[in-house]
């Protein structure tokens, strides 16, 4: 036997090993990752050169470096170098790691972020005694779709900014790209508005919360005062903090439902003027705005304050889960349907999100509402959320308006997401395993191809009404938000057997980012 040449045999493969150890690591998967042999090592700080003022992901990797605590003090020969290039739209990116630099090129800020984030991961995923290792290797990546977004209900229960920059770092780590902040609902005002201070003073607290499952009868309450609202201050430092990650926010401010804390406040917006709580109970209720000018005055006002504080191009106004009981009864309403010559209840809700949506595009803001807002007639701008299944966003897409794909069944997080629910903190119920949302396509089968392009992305949503803290949000949230990353990203995903390898190997950084994740990776049933 020629052992001369097993050896040889052996250090070839074990190179070839080595070459490829690196590869598909990132989540989201990239477009393309070409790995080229020899290895960049990183044992300082190193040298960084800026291009057309990409400030924010220059600091975003100075910040990095110094919580990888290298352990050399001696001066660094390489470069890190964020150039422009204007061959590439506006979220591409191409990372080139060779010996002595890594150079990001990007078109955009928000491109040269992204390149960051897959450096950032195979930074701290290659990370041994201090010195970080990374084979020489180009990627050439940009997202499949345009909206990537991630959902957050803060009006159930709150969390503290801390809490909420620490949730967009996990968004900006997997590119997404939208935060949408669920600022206002019946149990809960979110959101400072100087204009109408009792909105505040009142509408942002509860006395009362329901304990246990909703399903738990009798209800029983804790009788105990919750609640409290972001100052515009903290707003700003948040809208801040997501633009420095590539990230724009998006309000939500519901109407003409889930709007009974509003009307606690001022009862004159109700349709009954009589004085009712801050709901202390999950569920829908029929205290809704009622359609009359005052209302109207109202909400222009409140998004007068609200378009100041957010820049982007989006307002959520919801438009889901708004009962017309009180608008069967009542005069005002039932003047406006016989004045606009409407059907119905239903078309007096297109007639109310309409006018509102002529006044939020005279402010140079689009909305978004959930598929309710489909019924009745849609509005002559809006982009779709479709919740309700995919039958709203198919049928707003053959409207041609743009839609945006979140199915209750699959992209709702705050499902379980493990069968066995005995040792798993308390949901509203279903059960939406990792591997469903893993396999979920956003562009329905039966959508003429002609169509596709209506549908501009997916969003992953996180109601709370059984989320008391933080900890609980991150448990449902991750590794599940992982699987949503690849299929509103990738253009190809590995196979999920591939996917959880990768998964598992991210749990150090999660454990860096003090995230508190769930281990499940439960399969679906073939």
């Amino acid at each position: 036997m020629n052992w001369s040449k097993i050896i040889v045999f052996f250090i070839f493969f074990s190179h070839i090993n080595t070459l490829f150890s690196q590869k598909n690591d990132i989540i989201p998967t990239p477009t393309e990752q070409t790995i080229n042999s020899g290895f960049m090592e990183i044992e300082n700080s190193p040298k960084i050169i800026t291009e057309n003022n990409f400030n924010s992901a220059a600091t975003l990797f100075k910040n990095a470096i110094k919580k990888l605590d290298l352990n050399s003090k001696k001066r660094t020969k390489n470069k890190i170098k964020f150039s422009l290039n204007e061959k590439l739209s506006e979220e591409e990116y191409i990372l080139k790691i060779n010996k002595d630099q890594i150079t990001i090129e990007a078109l955009t800020e928000t491109g040269a972020i992204f390149g960051f984030q897959s450096l950032y991961q195979l930074m701290n995923l290659n990370l041994k005694n201090g010195v970080v290792k990374l084979q020489n290797q180009v990627i050439k990546d940009s997202p499949r779709f345009k909206y990537r977004g991630m959902h957050l209900d803060v009006g159930r229960h709150m969390y503290p900014i801390a809490f909420i920059k620490k949730y967009l770092d996990g968004l900006a780590m997997l590119k997404f790209n939208n935060f949408h902040w669920h600022l206002t609902e019946d149990q809960g005002w979110r959101i400072e508005i100087e204009k109408y201070p009792e909105l505040n003073n009142i509408g942002s607290y509860r006395d009362s919360t329901l304990i246990g499952h909703y399903s738990d009868k009798p209800w029983q309450f804790d009788k105990t005062r919750y609640g409290g609202f972001y100052t515009k201050k903290e707003i700003k430092e948040v809208v801040r903090y997501a633009e420095e990650r590539g990230i724009n926010v998006i309000p939500e401010i519901e109407m003409p439902g889930h709007s009974q804390a509003a009307v606690s406040s001022y009862p004159e917006l109700g349709c009954t003027g009589e004085q009712v709580g801050v709901a202390p109970l999950w569920g829908v209720f029929k205290e809704i705005y009622c359609s009359k000018n005052e209302t109207f005055d109202f909400l222009e006002e409140i998004i007068d304050e609200v378009a100041e504080l957010f820049p982007g191009k989006y307002i959520h106004i919801g438009g889901d889960e708004a009962p017309k009981t009180n608008w069967k009864a009542c005069g005002n309403c039932q003047n406006i349907i016989n004045r606009e010559e409407l059907k119905d209840e239903h078309e007096l809700q297109n007639y109310f999100i309409t006018r509102m949506e002529k006044y939020i595009n005279s402010k140079g803001k689009q909305i978004i509402g959930w598929d309710e807002i489909l019924e009745g007639g849609l509005a002559p701008n809006a982009t779709v959320m479709s919740w309700r299944g995919v039958i709203g966003g198919i049928e707003a897409a053959k409207m041609n308006h743009e839609v945006i794909m979140t199915p209750n069944a699959t992209c709702y997080l705050d499902h379980y997401q493990a069968k066995d629910i005995s040792n798993e903190p308390l949901a509203i119920g279903g059960y939406t395993p990792i591997e469903e949302i893993y396999n979920y396509e956003p562009i329905p089968e039966e959508l003429d191809k002609s169509l596709h392009k209506y549908i501009i992305g997916a969003q992953g949503n996180v109601w709370t009404e059984y989320m008391k803290t933080s900890d609980h949000v991150e448990y449902m949230v991750f590794p599940r938000i992982f699987a949503l990353s690849e299929v509103v990203w990738a253009e190809d995903r590995p196979s999920f057997n591939d996917f959880e390898n990768k998964v598992t190997g991210m749990y150090p950084i999660l454990d860096k980012m003090d995230i508190n994740y769930s281990k499940h990776f439960e399969r679906l049933e073939k």
